[in-house]
């Protein structure tokens, strides 16, 4: 059987050339008009036809063709490339940009850049580096970079705005923020991109105060931009500043048209902080009034839902996604409902969503979603099922994935044995030499009455220079952050706020509360030591705080380092009840949302 193929059509002007025109022309007025990469393939041919290699117009429009085809065929850019007499620096850079910008060959603009360096027929310009770096920086090649970095030193490129974004952008990528704060500091000339680069590598590094002061600095020489503001909203995530959030969501309605204001990413990163801050109604007012939603804007609903324990609410808006709106989920989608299974001990449905993840939708599973049914299992005192994942996975399990199996030992009583297991395997893995580690495993020693094996461990810690993390809690009052740690007396206020704990804790005696000692903390072996530490746990210091300043009918919102324990959270269940206030904790693992003696979490977290 003979196939017939029908070409793409030639552009109309190829085909009535206009005698006014010299042929470079020609085929240049072609190639505005070239739509694929058939039509391209015609131009070429003719100019291999009718132009003279070495004339000077023809280097041009040859650069011109490998544009196009970068764009579209890589391989054909490269046999283009290669038969380009004296290639000059557009059309180095062209082939640069493009692997710098492919998602599999971005290792060969390095390649490309040394092969320029080493021919020395040109040189690179202040446009080649930014190339290179966004490909290092992809790749965190940071010795590559840092030869990039000292190529255009040598070459006088310095003082370019360009070339020190693109060094900034490439330092946060590989981890090195110092570097990038040198850059930064010592450019003469910055531009909004420049301070964008700056803050957003402030906020990917946790340093969320710093990225913020650098917001009120940046005002003072240019006008912020949409990208300013999705760093900012993700700084003040980071810090849970609701309040401050706010003020930068009434700023970006105030200062910035249409454009800004409804565009999908800023209003992702609005979802996302209100989610993080505690206040879900928000986001979803924000989510529902967007003109645009993308596949980010449904997950980090999704997400929200989950970590504040709306598992119901989280299928709901994933149905939503997939069958109303005809969106596909990705990787992160599915981690938001697993997230949601397990905040609800949701065993068979995680199990679901695991299997359609890998059926319906063909994405490999990865380490959190994993961790996720791992967790799921293991918290609902399937441990052995855990256990055979992990021995199934494809990856090596990370800490994370053995605390939790630890963690779960701990909760439903396992063996000693298995819970030493875990510990070990959690104390080998990258990362996981953690003081919590050595709490959990002691309350395992001492619900066994191994208490030689408690002093042991004790003595261990002290050996290796471990201490246990402090616990801390965060409160906004009137826009204002107060910080508290176990047994803290530093804040202005202390006087009243222990006087209030007593009259919290005679409240408390009044509808017969007794304290529950199981997850105090190991150095307290007297009852009467546990039961004052416990007395002056962070949160505790911080909801007292909250009960003297903040104004009725407003929630009090506490975010906390550690997860919380069994005593705080059953007494913040009765103080939200005795004192007709809500009470919104964030710890360390998910939200609880305590109102009329009850926890969005029903006692499950």
């Amino acid at each position: 059987m003979v196939l017939a193929i029908t070409p793409s059509p030639l552009p109309q002007i190829l085909c009535k050339p206009n005698n006014s025109m010299n042929q470079h022309t020609h085929l240049l007025c072609c190639l505005n008009q070239c739509t694929d990469m058939l039509q391209l393939k015609q131009i070429h041919a003719q100019a291999l036809r009718s132009t003279l290699p070495n004339h000077p117009d023809t280097l041009f429009l040859y650069s011109r063709i490998l544009h196009f085809s970068a764009l579209n065929d890589l391989n054909y850019a490269y046999r283009l490339f290669d038969g380009i007499h004296n290639p000059n620096s557009f059309t180095w850079n062209t082939l640069i940009r493009a692997c710098a910008r492919s998602s599999d060959s971005k290792e060969q603009a390095f390649m490309l850049y040394k092969r320029m360096l080493e021919q020395a027929t040109v040189l690179p310009d202040k446009h080649t580096f930014p190339f290179v770096l966004k490909a290092c920086a992809y790749l965190f090649a940071l010795h590559e970079g840092k030869q990039a970095h000292a190529q255009m030193l040598k070459l006088g490129f310095q003082s370019d705005v360009y070339v020190n974004n693109s060094l900034i952008h490439f330092y946060a990528s590989c981890g090195c923020l110092e570097s990038a704060q040198n850059v930064f500091e010592k450019m003469s000339e910055r531009s909004v991109v420049s301070w964008n680069a700056m803050i957003d590598a402030l906020v990917q590094f946790g340093e969320f105060e710093s990225a913020l002061k650098h917001f009120v600095q940046l005002q003072n020489f240019s006008e912020p931009d949409g990208y300013t503001m999705q760093s900012v909203l993700n700084a003040c995530a980071g810090l849970c500043a609701l309040s401050l959030g706010m003020w930068v969501h009434a700023y970006i309605l105030r200062k910035f048209d249409d454009n800004v204001a409804k565009d999908v990413l800023v209003n992702n990163c609005l979802v996302d902080m209100y989610c993080k801050c505690g206040s879900l109604d928000i986001a979803l007012q924000v989510f529902e009034r967007m003109d645009r939603r993308d596949v980010t804007s449904w997950n980090s609903m999704i997400l929200g839902f989950a970590m504040h324990g709306k598992a119901a609410l989280a299928f709901e808006y994933f149905d939503l996604m997939v069958r109303t709106w005809k969106l596909i989920p990705n990787s992160i989608t599915f981690v938001g409902v697993l997230s949601a299974c397990n905040h609800r001990c949701m065993v068979n449905e995680g199990q679901k969503y695991f299997e359609m993840m890998v059926s319906e939708y063909n994405i490999e599973p990865q380490l959190e979603h994993y961790g996720c049914l791992v967790d799921i299992l293991a918290r609902a005192g399937l441990i052995d099922e855990a256990l055979n994942l992990v021995s199934s996975m494809p990856m090596k399990p990370d800490a994370v994935i053995w605390r939790s199996l630890l963690d779960s030992c701990c909760k439903k009583n396992a063996s000693v044995e298995l819970s030493e297991e875990m510990a070990r395997q959690v104390l080998e893995s990258k990362g996981g030499d953690c003081s919590g580690v050595y709490v959990l495993l002691s309350r395992v020693y001492a619900s066994a009455s191994r208490w030689n094996d408690v002093g042991l461990l004790r003595k261990l810690m002290t050996d290796r220079g471990v201490t246990k993390e402090p616990g801390c809690s965060l409160i906004e009052i009137d826009g204002v952050t107060h910080e508290f740690f176990a047994g803290d007396t530093s804040h202005a206020r202390t006087k009243d706020i222990y006087q209030f704990l007593e009259v919290i804790e005679e409240r408390l005696d009044s509808v017969g509360h007794t304290p529950d000692y199981s997850q105090a903390p190991m150095v307290d072996e007297l009852n009467d030591g546990k039961q004052q530490n416990l007395r002056v746990h962070s949160e505790r210091l911080a909801i007292a705080l909250g009960l003297l300043s903040s104004k009725p009918g407003m929630p009090i919102r506490i975010f906390k380092n550690l997860q919380v324990c069994s005593d705080c959270h059953k007494v913040a269940k009765l103080i939200s009840k005795i004192f007709h206030v809500e009470i919104i904790m964030r710890d360390r693992v998910r939200f609880h949302h305590f109102k009329d003696g009850f926890c969005s979490c029903m006692d499950y977290w």
